[in-house]
């Protein structure tokens, strides 16, 4: 788990933050140092569920709250990473909502 150790807002409105995380946590980052999101697990608030399905419950789906489900559309190309901490899994879907991204993304999978 990290923490901002300090903030300071640039003339041009951005907020350059000085962040500090365990050694474990920063190789997760596979070298990327760009395209770096910040979120803290305090904001998740939305309470939802895990549904199990097929032979033996071998299928597992994250079921996305009716809250959170405007702007979604079945043909989004999602992608997941899974980040996980001493005491705590995180898995981070991404939906990209434009699908410029979509070749580039699965190149770049295919790559790693």
């Amino acid at each position: 788990m990290g923490n901002i150790i300090s903030s300071k807002i640039r003339d041009d409105g951005k907020v350059v933050f000085e962040i500090a995380v365990d050694y474990d946590e920063a190789l997760q980052l596979k070298g990327y140092m760009d395209k770096i999101y910040v979120f803290s697990e305090n904001i998740a608030h939305v309470k939802t569920n895990m549904a199990q399905r097929g032979k033996n419950e071998a299928t597992t789906y994250f079921l996305i709250p009716k809250e959170l489900r405007q702007n979604l559309k079945n043909d989004d190309s999602v992608f997941c990473q899974k980040f996980e901490t001493a005491s705590k899994i995180f898995f981070i879907f991404t939906v990209d909502k434009v699908g410029l991204e979509k070749w580039k993304r699965q190149k770049q999978v295919s790559k790693d």
